[in-house]
C-alpha cells in the first residue's frame, strides 16, 4: 500500500523563543498537532490529498491564534477580507478566492470554486454570492472579532500604515513582523498531491491589497510528477518570484530534488529581493521540506512512515 505524507504551516516571521511564554508556544504547537491529526485522518482512512489539506487549513483558519478565517487580521475600514486557494497535483485543477467577507472557512470556498464553477478565480462579493450558491457557511462580523487583532489594527488605523501579521509588543510594531498565513500540503495513497493557502492579508490594508495566497502559482502549486507547496511570507515578493511554481519548475526541468528546489527560491532567489518567510513542500515520493529565511515559521508534518514532528523556531 503507497505511503502518505501530509505538512502543514501557521505563518512566518520574526517569531522569537524570548518573546513567547510557555503557555502561547504550547497553544500553538497543540493547534498545529490538531490540525496535522485531522488532515492525516482522512489519509489514513483512504480519503485524497485535497480533503486532506482542506481538513487541516479548516483546523487552522478556525482557531483565533493564525491569520486566516476567525482569526483574521482588521484591514483599513475596520473589516475582515480573506484569500485562500487550493489545487490538485493529479489534472491541475485550482480553486482561489479574493477579497471574501463573512466566509467562515475561506478554503472550503476556493475548494468549490475548483470543483462546482468553470473558473479559478473569483473575488470580492461575485465570490461571496457563489458561497451563498454553494452553501457555504457564513458568519456575522462578531465571529471574526479578537481582541488581539483589534488592537492590532487600533494602533495602526489612524497611521496610514500597514502591517504583516505579528505578535511583538506594541513597541515593536513596526520592525518585528509574522507572515500570517496558514496552509497544508499532502500525498495521498494514490499518489495524487495537493497543497491549500488560506490569509487575512495585511493589517490596516487598503485599496483591496490581495497577495500571493490566492496567486495559483505564487503561494500555492501542486503537480503531481513534483510536488505540492504552500507559501507564506511579504506577499508582494512571492507573487513577483512566482515562487511555488519555480519549485516545481526546477524540479521538473533541472531534475533537482524538493529540497534543492526550496533552498534555492527560499534562501537565494527571495532573500536577493527581499523576500521574507517561507515555504512547506512534499514531493510525489512522500519527501516533505519546510524552509523558511526568517526567524521562524508554524510548521509540521507527519512523514511517510508516521513520524509526527511539530517546530516553531529556527532551532
Amino acid at each position: 500500500m503507497n505511503k502518505t505524507g501530509i505538512a502543514i504551516h501557521g505563518g512566518a516571521g520574526t517569531i522569537l523563543a524570548s518573546q513567547m511564554t510557555a503557555e502561547l508556544r504550547a497553544a500553538y504547537e497543540n493547534a498545529l498537532l490538531k490540525a496535522l491529526q485531522e488532515g492525516n485522518y482522512i489519509l489514513q482512512a483512504n480519503g485524497s490529498a485535497v480533503d486532506a489539506v482542506v481538513a487541516a487549513t479548516v483546523s487552522l483558519e478556525n482557531h483565533l491564534l493564525f491569520n486566516a478565517g476567525r482569526g483574521s487580521v482588521f484591514t483599513k475600514t475596520g473589516e475582515h477580507e480573506m484569500d485562500a486557494s487550493i489545487m490538485e497535483g493529479k489534472d491541475r485543477m485550482a480553486g482561489a478566492v479574493a477579497g471574501v467577507k463573512q466566509v467562515r472557512n475561506p478554503i472550503e470556498l476556493a475548494r468549490a470554486v475548483m470543483m462546482k464553477s468553470d473558473h479559478v478565480f473569483l473575488s470580492g462579493e461575485g465570490a461571496r454570492n457563489f458561497a451563498l450558491e454553494q452553501g457555504i457557511q457564513l458568519e456575522p462580523a462578531s465571529y471574526f472579532f479578537s481582541q488581539f487583532r483589534y488592537n492590532q489594527w487600533k494602533a495602526l488605523r489612524d497611521s496610514g500604515k500597514y502591517t504583516l501579521d505579528h505578535s511583538s509588543p506594541l513597541e515593536l510594531l513596526m520592525k518585528d513582523k509574522k507572515f500570517g498565513t496558514v496552509g497544508a500540503v499532502a500525498l495521498d495513497r494514490q499518489g495524487n498531491l495537493a497543497a491549500a493557502t488560506s490569509t487575512g492579508g495585511m493589517t490596516n490594508k487598503n485599496y483591496g491589497r490581495i497577495g500571493d495566497t490566492p496567486v495559483i502559482g505564487a503561494g500555492t502549486y501542486a503537480n503531481n510528477t513534483t510536488a505540492a507547496i504552500s507559501c507564506t511570507g511579504h506577499g508582494e515578493l512571492f507573487i513577483r518570484s512566482v515562487a511555488a511554481y519555480d519549485v516545481s519548475a526546477m524540479m521538473e526541468y533541472k531534475q533537482v530534488s524538493l529540497e534543492t528546489a526550496m533552498q534555492e527560491v527560499v534562501m537565494q532567489k527571495l532573500k536577493a529581493i527581499g523576500g521574507e518567510g517561507g515555504m512547506i513542500g512534499i514531493d510525489a515520493a512522500g519527501n516533505i521540506s519546510m524552509i523558511f529565511n526568517s526567524e521562524g515559521m508554524y510548521r509540521g508534518m507527519i512523514d511517510t512512515n508516521g513520524k509526527v514532528a511539530v517546530s516553531i523556531f529556527r532551532s
